[in-house]
C-alpha cells in the first residue's frame, strides 16, 4: 500500500484521510498547530446541499445559483457533479458522526444564506465547521492507518528530480516547531489540503494558519494556478476595536438580518418611532442602501454586498455598518446562533436587540491551483499533471465557484473533491517510491536572531494587500502593489537563503509570494468579473443583468 502524506486537517484533509486509511493506505496527517486549527473549525453557515437525487427541481435551482453566483465563469459540468454527489458525501459525514441540526420531527433544519434562492444548507446552528472538525478528528484520531503529525510546519516540496515538475513529487521537507528540527517525510503520494490565504490582509475572518502555505510549496515546485485575483471579502465580519474580525454567519441575513448604514438606521428608527402602536411592522428592509446595488439587498451574493458596503465606508467615513435584528425573534436568534451571541456578549450586545457593527473582511481565495476532475494539479510549463500530488478544498481550483463563491458551497465542494481524490489514489494503486531523500541543507546557516524586521515586513504585506489589492482596485494601486511586493520578495529571499527556518520567515515567505500572484492576475484581468472590480475599467464595460455599477 501507499505512503499517503496529507498536508492540512480540515475537512478535505481529514475526509481523505479516513477514505484512504480504510482502503488499507498508510495515512500521515501533518497540521502546523493542532487538528483542529483549521478554516474548516471556524465555519460557520454551514453546507449547502440537495440530499435526494431525485429532486431535480432542487438540483436545477442549487446549480443555477451556483451559476449565477459565479458570474459566467463556473465549469458548469463540474458544477453539476458536485452538487449532485453532495446527498452522498453528506451521507458519509453523518455516518463518520457529524450531528447536524433537526428540527422536532428529525428533519434537517435548513437555512437560506445571501445568492441563494431556497433553504438548503445544513447547519449545526451557527458552528457548522466546528461541528464536522470534531467528527472527523475523533474519527482520524481513533484509526489505526492514520499518524497525526501535529505542530509541523510544511516548507517545501521535495521533487523526484530537482527543477523537473513532470517527475512528480516525492515527499516534503518539514520543520518540527517543538524542536525547530527539519526532517524529511518521504511519500508515494502527497495531498495538499492547506486552506486559504486570508492572513495576507489586515481584516481576515481567517484563522492565523491561512497563510497560502500549499499553494506556494506547489508554486514553487512548478504547479500552474488560476484566478488568483478572485478573493471573496465577507461583508459582515464583526467590527470592534478591541477584538478581531469575527465573522456573522450569512444565515443571519437568511433569517431575516438586514444590513444599515448610519443614515439608514436613523431613517428607520425615526419611522418606527412615527408609527407608534404599529411601529414593530415597520421594517428595516426598505432603508438599506443596499437596494442601490441589487433588488435583493441585504441578500444579494457576497460580491456585490462587500462592494456596497465598502463604497458606502468610503463615502462616509464610518468604520462600519450595522447589521440589524432587532426586528426578529431575539429567543430565536440566541437559539439559532448561540455560538455568535457568545462572542457578542463580550461587547455586551445582543441579538435581536442591538445594532451589530460590521465591515467586511478576506474570506475566501475562489482561484488557487489549477486541477483537474480529481484534484490533480496542472504544470504551469507544460499543462500536463503533475504526477504523484494532488490539491484539494481551498488551495485548488476546480471551476466550482467560477469569480464568486456561493455560500456554503465550500465545504461541499472540499468533501466531493476529498472523496474523488481519494478514489482515484485508492484505484490506480499508486507505485512506492524511493525511500532515500535528501536531507534538508543547513550547513552555514544560523539563527535568525532579529525578528522585528521580519514582524515590519509582514505589517507592510498586509497593509499594502489590504490598501492596494482589496474590494475595489485600480491599476495604479495594483501596480504600487506588486513593486512593493517586488522589493519584499528580494528582501525575505535574502533572510531565507541565510537564516535557519522558522515559522516566521516560512509564513512570509510563501505569503509573499501568493501575495505576488493575486496581485499579477489582478493586473491582466481586463473586464470586471464577480469579486474582481477595477475600476479603471468601468467605462464602455457592458455591466451584468444581476450587476450594477459602483461609481
Amino acid at each position: 500500500m501507499a505512503r499517503v502524506v496529507i498536508i492540512g486537517s480540515g475537512i478535505a484533509g481529514l475526509f481523505a484521510a479516513l477514505r484512504l486509511a480504510d482502503a488499507g493506505h498508510a495515512v500521515t496527517v501533518i497540521t502546523k498547530q493542532r487538528p483542529i486549527d483549521s478554516s474548516t473549525n471556524w465555519a460557520q453557515g454551514g453546507i449547502a446541499a440537495i440530499l435526494d437525487k431525485t429532486d431535480g427541481l432542487g438540483l436545477e435551482s442549487h446549480i443555477k445559483d451556483t451559476l449565477t453566483s459565479g458570474d459566467g465563469m463556473c465549469d458548469e459540468k463540474v458544477v453539476r457533479c458536485v452538487i449532485q454527489e453532495a446527498g452522498a458525501r453528506i451521507h458519509d459525514l453523518l455516518n463518520i458522526g457529524v450531528q447536524f441540526e433537526t428540527d422536532q420531527d428529525g428533519n434537517f433544519h435548513l437555512v437560506k444564506e445571501g445568492g441563494h434562492s431556497n433553504r438548503r444548507i445544513l447547519h449545526a446552528k451557527d458552528a457548522t465547521g466546528k461541528e464536522i472538525e470534531r467528527a472527523l478528528s475523533d474519527a482520524a484520531s481513533a484509526h489505526l492507518n492514520i499518524t497525526l503529525k501535529p505542530n509541523t510546519l510544511a516548507m517545501d516540496l521535495i521533487q523526484m528530480e530537482h527543477k523537473n515538475p513532470s517527475k512528480g513529487i516525492a515527499g516534503v521537507w518539514c520543520l518540527n516547531q517543538e524542536n525547530d528540527m527539519v526532517f524529511t517525510e518521504p511519500a508515494d503520494v502527497l495531498m495538499l489540503a492547506t486552506g486559504g490565504v486570508g492572513q495576507l490582509w489586515s481584516q481576515t475572518t481567517n484563522p492565523p494558519v491561512a497563510t497560502g502555505d500549499g499553494l506556494a510549496m506547489a508554486y514553487r515546485a512548478g504547479a500552474a494556478v488560476k484566478d488568483m485575483a478572485f478573493i471573496q471579502f465577507h461583508p459582515t465580519a464583526l467590527a470592534v476595536k478591541s477584538d478581531r474580525p469575527f465573522l456573522i454567519t450569512e444565515a443571519m441575513r437568511g433569517e431575516g438580518g438586514v444590513i444599515l448604514d448610519t443614515k439608514g438606521l436613523h431613517e428607520w428608527e425615526a419611522e418606527v418611532k412615527r408609527a407608534g402602536d404599529k411601529g414593530s411592522e415597520v421594517l428595516p428592509g426598505p432603508f438599506s442602501f443596499t437596494l442601490k446595488h441589487s433588488p435583493q439587498g441585504s441578500m444579494a451574493t457576497r460580491d456585490i454586498v462587500a462592494r456596497a458596503i465598502d463604497q458606502r465606508l468610503k463615502e462616509t467615513g464610518d468604520k462600519h455598518v450595522y447589521l440589524i435584528t432587532s426586528h426578529l425573534d431575539q429567543e430565536r436568534l440566541q437559539e439559532h446562533f448561540p455560538n455568535i451571541q457568545n462572542r457578542l456578549n463580550r461587547h455586551g450586545l445582543k441579538l435581536g436587540r442591538d445594532p451589530l457593527p460590521v465591515s467586511p473582511a478576506a474570506h475566501y481565495i475562489v482561484g488557487g491551483l489549477d486541477v483537474d476532475d480529481v484534484g490533480r494539479p496542472h504544470c504551469r510549463e507544460t499543462g500536463e499533471i503533475l504526477p504523484s500530488l494532488y490539491a484539494i478544498g481551498e488551495v485548488a481550483c476546480t471551476g466550482m465557484h467560477g469569480a464568486n463563491r456561493l455560500a456554503s458551497n465550500s465545504l461541499l465542494e472540499a468533501v466531493v473533491y476529498a472523496a474523488r481524490a481519494a478514489n482515484h489514489i485508492i484505484e490506480s494503486t499508486p507505485d512506492t517510491r524511493v525511500s532515500q531523500l535528501p536531507d534538508w541543507r543547513a550547513d552555514g546557516l544560523g539563527n535568525l536572531t532579529e525578528h522585528v524586521s521580519l514582524t515590519h515586513d509582514r505589517e507592510s504585506l498586509c497593509n499594502t494587500m489590504s490598501r492596494e489589492v482589496g474590494i475595489v482596485r485600480r491599476f495604479t494601486r495594483l501596480h504600487r502593489a506588486s513593486r512593493r511586493l517586488q522589493l519584499l520578495s528580494k528582501e525575505v529571499d535574502f533572510i531565507w537563503r541565510r537564516a535557519l527556518p522558522s515559522r516566521q520567515i516560512v509564513e512570509l515567505r510563501n505569503l509573499v509570494l501568493v501575495g505576488q500572484l493575486v496581485t499579477e492576475d489582478a493586473i491582466k484581468r481586463t473586464e470586471n468579473r464577480g469579486l474582481h472590480y477595477n475600476k479603471d475599467l468601468i467605462e464602455g464595460e457592458e455591466q451584468s443583468p444581476s450587476k450594477s455599477t459602483f461609481d
